[in-house]
């Protein structure tokens, strides 16, 4: 890393290090590491170009590797020898995972506005959780919302029936929508297709 070289820092990264409560120092380790076209761990080169005291480098370094932010790999350079080399694979692990949860945590904002939609009300505690359990059952969003959109075609809006036909859905293997509509249209032959909407079908009484 030359002297004059500045650090780039992508704002997923700070929010990362916000988000696991990093001090100062480790920040700046972390932040020195992921800029480092070879990053390894060379403590006089680190405190100089941090303007940090060793002791404070060898501090943040050991926090950083019991956090599991950060590990040392063995590679081989040109020459063939070996060396330890910094590895933040433990910390763009978290940085992925927190903004899967930040994605998922949108979805499921949407799907319970969309509920509320639906019910012209807002949903009471015990239907905000049934909503997320379907979630966490690994139900696909637009497989509730399609039970959801059962529910109103039949004049049932209720929690409890569009679970119902959840589980009878899960039952036969439907993984999301289009498995659903597929079942419906088959379920029929092709002169009652053209007279009958599949909304019609029963799901609950096949």
């Amino acid at each position: 890393m030359g002297n004059n070289k500045k650090y780039v820092v992508d704002a997923n990264f700070i929010k990362e290090s916000i988000q696991l409560d990093l001090s100062l120092k480790e920040f700046l380790l972390l932040l020195y590491f992921e800029n480092a076209d070879d990053p390894t761990f060379d403590l006089e080169r680190i405190s100089q170009k941090l303007k940090v005291a060793n002791e404070d480098i060898l501090e943040a370094f050991n926090n950083l590797i019991s956090k599991n932010l950060i590990s040392m790999v063995s590679e081989k350079n040109e020459s063939g020898k070996r060396y330890d080399k910094i590895s933040l694979e433990g910390f763009y692990k978290a940085l992925q995972e927190d903004l899967n949860k930040e994605k998922k945590g949108l979805v499921k904002d949407d799907i319970f506005s969309k509920f509320e939609d639906a019910f012209k009300r807002p949903l009471t505690g015990r239907e905000f959780e049934i909503i997320k359990a379907w979630l966490d059952k690994m139900y696909a969003e637009d497989l509730i919302l399609r039970a959801l959109d059962e529910a109103i075609y039949n004049d049932t809006v209720s929690i409890r029936y569009i679970d119902m036909i959840l589980y009878e859905w899960s039952k036969k293997g439907y993984k999301k929508k289009e498995d659903v509509d597929n079942a419906a249209k088959n379920s029929f032959d092709e002169k009652k297709l053209e007279e009958t909407s599949v909304w019609d079908f029963n799901w609950l009484e096949e």
